[in-house]
């Protein structure tokens, strides 16, 4: 679980998104740092007995600097008003597919993962293993806990082609998952449950029903 006050920091932050301001609370925002650390080591302590890509990472090897990039933005606001960890091979910067938890207030936080706006060359490689095991793939997302989890995967605006890709037919049983540009399946979190007991249960439930996918995907990046 998280503490309450983790909550309200990231809540004042949304409201005051000043270096000002944060400097002032920079205290509260070394406490949610660390609360949102134990969360972190919790989940991967939990998903490592069943995924041992994960089990020999720390939270600092999975979590976000709270910095924003503004460089090439228009929002100019200083802060992220939000905590993320992205368990995966390798840590946070790794090209292998992962599991995602973002907390965000206001009911804006979710978990799931999988891989998110890859280089072109990690496109092909899924959209072929995709194509190649078609069978297997339709399989896992249609598996009834998936299913109930996540639904289907997501397809926002710039996440999927309007046409399939050079080298593949309109008539391909897969054709609407190799027009993917982005492989991600989410499922919301309230904000009741951030400060249940359940909480690390219930994130780590979410990322085993997603485990057959990310191997999946996986297993077309190491080809």
């Amino acid at each position: 679980m998280l503490q309450k006050t983790t909550l309200s920091f990231l809540k004042e932050l949304k409201k005051n998104n000043t270096k000002q301001w944060f400097d002032t609370n920079r205290k509260k925002y070394e406490a949610a740092k660390a609360d949102f650390a134990v969360l972190t080591n919790a989940v991967i302590q939990a998903l490592g007995k069943k995924d041992p890509f994960i089990a020999s990472l720390q939270a600092k090897d999975c979590t976000f600097r709270i910095n924003r990039d503004v460089r090439f933005s228009k929002n100019k606001d200083p802060y992220k008003t939000n905590m993320g960890m992205y368990l995966s091979r390798g840590g946070k910067k790794s090209v292998f597919s992962g599991y995602y938890f973002h907390v965000e207030p206001g009911g804006n936080s979710f978990m799931g993962g999988g891989l998110y706006m890859p280089e072109p060359d990690v496109i092909k490689k899924v959209r072929q293993e995709i194509d190649y095991n078609w069978e297997e793939f339709n399989k896992i997302i249609s598996q009834k806990k998936f299913k109930a989890t996540y639904g289907n995967l997501q397809r926002e605006e710039g996440m999927v082609l309007s046409r399939e890709p050079k080298g593949y037919e309109k008539d391909n049983p897969a054709i609407e998952y190799i027009k993917l540009k982005s492989w991600v399946a989410i499922a919301p979190v309230t904000d009741q449950l951030l400060t249940s007991d359940h909480l690390v249960k219930e994130i780590v439930s979410a990322f085993e029903t997603l485990q057959p996918m990310i191997e999946f995907l996986n297993k077309a990046l190491e080809e």
